[in-house]
């Protein structure tokens, strides 16, 4: 059993990891959230696989916990928003938090086969996202994230997200990383069975951060047991992966995906820490050599509006953000045929901010 708890003096590296965990934190955020659509309330949230263990505490906030233990699924509800008590309020003050409007209302396992039918039933075309969340995120604040997105990207019916057991504990940065390499294997597994469930091409995947490198290594391991699985877009926001490594792994996972497209930016602030704790550059920073990158379309953010305090959450703060996976995942567009985005090189397109 992982203990949350350090004892003794605290190294500088543990105190650099748990600054980056702050920044990743903080839920604060400038300017109004993206807009989130109006529905039926009790049907919010998200379909979830996940690998963290059944607590037996009757708060659904709180009935996954942080321990590693098998896969199971089901669906995660969200509660009535508290957007109106909050809106005076939100208009009065420099920031805004838009997942904190919600709350996590009850959680329901199902078998899994349950899951993957109402993704046939619901997803255009039979093509399930599979979404992996970053660090220090356990697993109510997780529900509350992938809904944004969710919506933020227009995804419902066919969004998928996928829970590895993150302690969401400020200094566990290096337990984190040892549970997301624990659940590569697991996340490989699903990955190809989605994909022969669905058909070649047909599956998409979207990783944020520490997810975003589990999903590369996933692909990795997908690519070396099934050469000939076939995956669909591959979407990389603000990935926590060192560049280099990056690079040397895409010959071999390029081949079995549609597309590849990784979001970076220069405001993103823990990963400008994570590169002093690793020492080596991000694959979601702005600056790297990516016409190195062949075969991935690379998008800078550089140029929107910081609507979080960390720079890292755009995925679910800004609304071009959310427009543009849209474009990709819904419309299937490429970079050059997607609004909002200029050239700036063979594979790098800048995004501007809207109206």
């Amino acid at each position: 059993m992982k203990s949350s708890k350090m004892t003794g003096p605290v190294p500088k590296f543990v105190w650099c990891v748990g600054v980056t965990l702050l920044f990743l934190a903080g839920p604060l955020s400038f300017g109004a959230p993206p807009a989130i659509a109006e529905g039926n309330q009790a049907e919010r949230g998200v379909p979830y696989l996940t690998l963290r263990n059944v607590t037996g505490d009757t708060d659904p906030a709180r009935f996954y916990g942080e321990e590693r233990s098998g896969l199971t699924a089901g669906r995660c509800h969200i509660g009535q928003r508290r957007l109106d008590i909050l809106s005076p309020v939100a208009k009065a003050a420099p920031f805004y938090i838009p997942e904190e409007i919600l709350r996590v209302a009850a959680v329901r396992p199902l078998p899994l086969d349950q899951v993957l039918d109402s993704l046939e039933q619901g997803a255009d075309l039979a093509r399930p996202v599979l979404y992996t969340h970053g660090f220090y995120i356990d697993f109510e604040k997780g529900c509350r994230r992938a809904t944004v997105l969710q919506e933020n990207a227009k995804l419902q019916g066919r969004f998928l997200w996928f829970s590895w057991p993150s302690d969401g504990g400020l200094l566990n940065y290096i337990h984190d990383e040892a549970d997301l390499y624990w659940s590569v294997p697991d996340l490989a597994s699903m990955v190809a069975g989605l994909e022969k469930r669905f058909g070649p091409a047909n599956v998409d995947l979207v990783g944020h951060s520490l997810g975003a490198r589990g999903i590369v290594l996933a692909i990795h391991d997908v690519a070396a047991q099934y050469p000939e699985v076939r995956l669909g877009n591959v979407v990389l926001l603000a990935p926590d992966m060192d560049f280099e490594i990056f690079s040397r792994l895409l010959p071999r996972i390029r081949p079995i995906v549609s597309s590849i497209t990784v979001y970076v930016s220069d405001a993103d602030r823990p990963l400008a820490l994570s590169e002093q704790v690793h020492g080596y550059p991000r694959l979601g920073q702005a600056g790297n050599a990516v016409e190195r990158l062949e075969g991935v379309e690379v998008i800078d953010l550089s140029d929107l509006q910081v609507q979080s305090v960390t720079g890292h959450l755009y995925h679910i703060y800004n609304e071009e953000v959310g427009a543009d996976i849209d474009q990709l995942l819904n419309e299937g567009k490429h970079a050059a045929k997607r609004r909002n985005l200029s050239q700036l090189g063979g594979n790098l397109w800048r995004m501007q901010r809207s109206e």
